[in-house]
């Protein structure tokens, strides 16, 4: 008796082993070679001469200025995307008006803008010559080439992430659960405290994580507003390419470093809130 012919989905997807190893090889061999070396590259450059000159070049005054500047521009900027990521987000998935459509493309708008074209747009307004000059100079205020253009062009590439974080998962859960607060005499208020938020938080630290690490690791915007005033408005990403232009390679891979090393903690948060995310909605049907 002939054996039964397996389903077409099972063929379609069961490897065999030798493939497997093979896909699995060249995954990691190009997470070895195109992550994993020149992250422990920089690591190696910035420790090259021992600990020392390692943390003398953290704690050098411009240095500690640009970490001040970092730490400042994500703590303004970061708030302020998570108080619009969450209104966009209760917008267009809890009410049905003209213009959603256009909405929505607006809010993926900087994924598709070049950061430098972002920053040459800031200097057009609010630039010596640009269309607000005027103005800025009679109320004595300057934008760009200070504190404040920097946290403007940073929420602009940055404003997206909470957002296109929570639409897709405030589209999934649906209108169910506020209709039934409210109808059970909840406040528009209440609602969102007990019932929106709860369902969404593991989801709204998701996207605050990935806005916090572009907002500290942003280059291209920031580096057309900023004016590379040492010790002023130079982040940490300009102040590694002041110093490594100035072949001040040690002190330039130990600055690096230290974003990198953001960067792994980022990347562990963002594993660990993926987990607890996944075991929130299978624990709870969410």
């Amino acid at each position: 008796m002939s054996a039964t012919p397996a389903p077409a989905h099972q063929r379609a997807t069961a490897e065999s082993p030798v493939a497997r190893i093979v896909l699995i090889g060249v995954a990691l061999a190009f997470l070895g070679l195109f992550l994993l070396l020149p992250l422990i590259a920089v690591f190696a450059e910035g420790l090259q001469r021992g600990i020392g000159p390692f943390l003398d070049a953290i704690v050098e005054p411009d240095a500690l200025s640009a970490i001040r500047l970092t730490l400042t521009v994500a703590a303004i900027s970061v708030p302020l995307n998570i108080v619009f990521g969450i209104a966009a987000a209760w917008a267009i998935t809890k009410f049905d008006f003209p213009g959603k459509g256009l909405l929505i493309t607006l809010i993926d708008l900087p994924f598709s803008v070049s950061p430098v074209v972002a920053g040459l747009m800031y200097i057009l307004l609010f630039g010596s010559s640009g269309w607000f000059a005027s103005v800025l100079a009679d109320q004595d205020m300057q934008i760009v080439f200070a504190v404040p253009g920097i946290v403007l062009a940073t929420i602009f590439v940055t404003f997206p992430f909470v957002a296109r974080e929570l639409i897709p998962l405030m589209q999934e859960q649906g209108r169910d659960d506020e209709e039934a607060a409210l109808s059970l005499g909840a406040s528009g208020w209440q609602t969102f405290w007990h019932v929106t938020l709860p369902n969404i938080r593991w989801g709204l630290l998701y996207g605050v994580l990935l806005c916090n690490a572009r907002a500290m690791g942003e280059f291209g915007a920031v580096s057309v507003v900023s004016g590379h005033i040492r010790g002023e408005t130079n982040t940490m990403p300009l102040h590694v390419e002041i110093l490594y232009n100035e072949y001040n390679f040690v002190a330039a891979f130990a600055v690096a470093s230290l974003l990198a090393g953001l960067a792994l903690v980022t990347l562990v948060l963002k594993s660990v809130l993926e987990w607890r995310f996944d075991y929130h909605r299978g624990g709870t049907g969410h």
